[in-house]
């Protein structure tokens, strides 16, 4: 299913206030975004107890249960976990990846509040929650009839919901203060191949290691959680921001000229961060019209260019990424800086046609 609205996470608990104490709902996105802790945590905000079912780990006898012979009738019985005598959150997690039988099964419970002759108590809440196809994950279609039974709402990474919920559950300082820089590293969309990607929840997983290993993590073994977290060129980067952080080094140093580029080719990755944060620096400071050039920014552009030329020396690819067109190939950097650019490093210039 496609999104024509999305919300962020510090828009759900108000929505779902709305929605899902009367109609049932259900939640879409991404994998490791938050949708199964957000649809808890609004339980509990309730009151209610949140008794979640794995679409993917159920049969349909798991939902109708199993029939006993009560004078001289078959009756089924509801399962202990669903048939409760006070109202609760029934949340039905995955359940666009559960078999259509399953799916079938839900029917009645989602818009008839009932399993057979068993009735949800008053002030229960139905949410569902589930990928899309286009995360590749496992994700079935969904029947029309139960399409229509339920409320859609897709939500979105946030950096900035996620950064204040980091902040009040101890996240640890070099990923919270990494996705402040880089906010747009959040999240990244699931690649086709099986290799780690990432989401919200691969940021915590990162964050738990580095709590777990302590200061005495070693780089190599920075490097291998990094890349077992996080999409690849976002551990490349994050390892990058980590040496910084212990020698101190960075893009600042740099720009007065208190340090220079590093050469070593064991620092590739803080080499790629730094471009990375030069790229951000001059996109920030330079503006667009030479014109609004100030005889400070002038000094600042002349700086650019001859750092340019010495990252160049070093790398022409890493040099490339600081100049480089954006994924829609357009110019991020103004463009008199890239004709002045040209004119004092044609070879740079002519390898990012």
């Amino acid at each position: 299913m496609q999104a024509a609205v999305t919300v962020t996470p510090a828009q759900i608990p108000e929505l779902l206030l709305g929605l899902a104490t009367v109609r049932p709902v259900f939640l879409w996105g991404a994998p490791g975004i938050g949708k199964s802790s957000l649809v808890r945590k609004f339980a509990d905000a309730l009151g209610l107890e949140c008794v979640s079912l794995l679409g993917t780990q159920l049969a349909p006898e798991d939902l109708i249960g199993v029939p006993q012979i009560r004078d001289g009738r078959s009756v089924f019985c509801p399962p202990e976990a669903i048939a409760r005598d006070e109202p609760y959150c029934l949340f039905l997690d995955e359940l666009n990846a559960a078999s259509p039988d399953v799916q079938k099964a839900f029917y009645s419970l989602i818009l008839d509040r009932r399993i057979g002759s068993y009735e949800l108590p008053a002030g229960s809440i139905v949410i569902g929650a589930g990928n899309r196809a286009t995360d590749n994950a496992l994700a079935r279609p969904i029947a029309s009839a139960l399409v229509n039974r339920l409320t859609h709402v897709h939500l979105q990474a946030s950096a900035g919901d996620w950064l204040v919920w980091a902040g009040e559950h101890g996240i640890h300082p070099w990923v919270t203060d990494y996705l402040t820089d880089r906010p747009d590293h959040l999240w990244s969309q699931p690649p086709k191949t099986e290799e780690p990607f990432s989401t919200p929840r691969s940021w915590h997983m990162l964050s738990d290691a580095l709590h777990s290993f302590g200061p005495e993590l070693d780089e190599q073994t920075l490097k291998v959680i990094a890349h077992g977290t996080l999409t690849p060129a976002h551990a490349v980067s994050f390892c990058g921001y980590a040496k910084i952080v212990r020698h101190s080094f960075g893009i600042e140093a740099i720009m007065k000229g208190d340090a220079s580029w590093p050469t070593r080719p064991a620092d590739r990755d803080l080499l790629y961060y730094l471009a990375e944060a030069f790229r951000g620096r001059l996109v920030k400071e330079l503006p667009a019209q030479r014109e609004h050039v100030s005889p400070a920014l002038r000094q600042t552009a002349y700086r650019a260019k001859a750092l340019l030329v010495q990252l160049a020396e070093i790398s022409v690819e890493v040099a490339q990424t600081v100049i480089a067109d954006d994924a829609d190939g357009l110019p991020v950097l103004p463009s008199w800086f890239l004709v002045e650019a040209a004119r004092d490093m044609p070879r740079l210039v002519e390898a990012r046609r």
